[in-house]
């Protein structure tokens, strides 16, 4: 009689693809993840404010004003062109009209004036939002002890 060979299971798992797909995953990622700043690059100015929970809305309407003056919008075709004050208004109230909960936000350099700041918030209002947040940096504890 032909004695039967039992076959063994193997037991063992090949990583070798696992370990592949996240080195490629990884690259992604460190390409992508500067590209995810949003509008242009600015200093801004420092605030001890709490802050805002991301997983309210994830996708904020950010309003950017430049060291000269000039305004950007995280919308639209080139978020890094300068927009004119009324384009700002129309685009603005459109995002609003189709969401009316989308967050409004200034992100503005801490060298703008006061003025140019209250100016931007005006176009933001005319364009309907009602409740409008800044974009601050965390300040340091130490200068709010002294102050």
């Amino acid at each position: 009689m032909n004695e039967i060979r039992k076959r063994r299971l193997m037991g063992e798992i090949n990583v070798v693809p696992y370990i592949d797909v996240m080195l490629v995953l990884l690259i992604i990622f460190m390409v992508t993840a500067p590209l995810l700043t949003q509008g242009i690059e600015v200093e801004l100015p420092k605030a001890g404010a709490e802050p805002i929970d991301p997983t309210e809305n994830a996708d904020p309407l950010v309003l950017s004003i430049d060291t000269t003056g000039k305004l950007y919008l995280n919308v639209g075709d080139d978020e890094s062109q300068p927009l004119e004050a009324d384009r700002i208004v129309r685009m603005v109230s459109v995002v609003l009209g189709r969401s009316p909960a989308t967050p409004v936000l200034v992100k503005a350099d801490f060298r703008v004036p006061y003025g140019d700041v209250v100016a931007a918030m005006v176009l933001l209002q005319r364009a309907g939002a009602e409740k409008i947040g800044f974009l601050t940096d965390p300040a340091d504890f130490e200068l709010l002890k002294s102050g």
